[in-house]
């Protein structure tokens, strides 16, 4: 248990590609959100939930946080969970990644390394919404969101809220990790984002098979 870093999960996403909020999907009796918090509190002794609708997510018995900044996307949620943290570490994970485990979050947090953000790289894509932050960034990411606030259009705004996380990894130059070559119980897909139908059907096959497995 790290009672000297605190765990954030982010469920502030509006679920467009997926139709419904996707962290109450169900694998078996469970929601992802569910799995996620059991997840989470099995390894920090402070968890913090970051939400936008947080009369939704009380059943999880979890403290609750909106976005400070509203309207920013992702970055605002890493925001509000580093600015409500009390402490120096913290360990954020989004809660459409239902293949993460326990052991995964325990190499990232003891890779040895003295940049302020840790996170990895894996099937083409930074992963940077699962991964070990200081809140010594807060100072760079309060900057990122003042210049998206600059932006006119609400177009443009939209279109680069995705962007803003892996430009605060750019500027904080973080340290990223080749995880499927360094942590020797990688496989294919485990940090896999639940972002469109066909990949809950993925989620939901995967981890149903794994459950019926075990018990028979």
């Amino acid at each position: 248990m790290y009672n000297n870093i605190t765990g954030i999960i982010l469920s502030g996403g509006k679920s467009k590609r997926m139709g419904l909020n996707k962290s109450f999907l169900k694998i078996g009796n469970q929601t992802i959100i569910e799995r996620t918090a059991e997840l989470m509190k099995g390894l920090f002794g402070c968890v913090l939930l970051i939400t936008n609708i947080p009369d939704e997510y009380k059943f999880l018995g979890l403290e609750i946080f909106e976005d400070i900044y509203k309207n920013v996307g992702p970055l605002a949620g890493i925001h509000s969970g580093l600015t409500h943290s009390a402490t120096e570490k913290n360990f954020i994970i989004s809660c459409d990644m239902p293949f993460v485990k326990k052991g995964v979050i325990e190499y990232i947090i003891n890779y040895k390394t003295d940049k302020l953000i840790t996170i990895t790289e894996t099937d083409g894509f930074i992963q940077q919404l699962c991964g070990l932050y200081s809140k010594q960034v807060l100072p760079e990411i309060v900057k990122l969101i003042a210049e998206d606030n600059s932006i006119e259009t609400e177009a443009d705004k939209q279109k680069k809220c995705g962007c803003q996380v892996l430009q605060l990894v750019k500027n904080i130059n973080a340290k990223v990790i080749d995880i499927a070559n360094e942590y020797d119980s990688y496989k294919e897909g485990m940090f896999l984002n639940m972002n469109r139908p066909e990949d809950f059907e993925i989620v939901n096959e995967k981890l149903m098979k794994k459950m019926i497995s075990s018990i028979m």
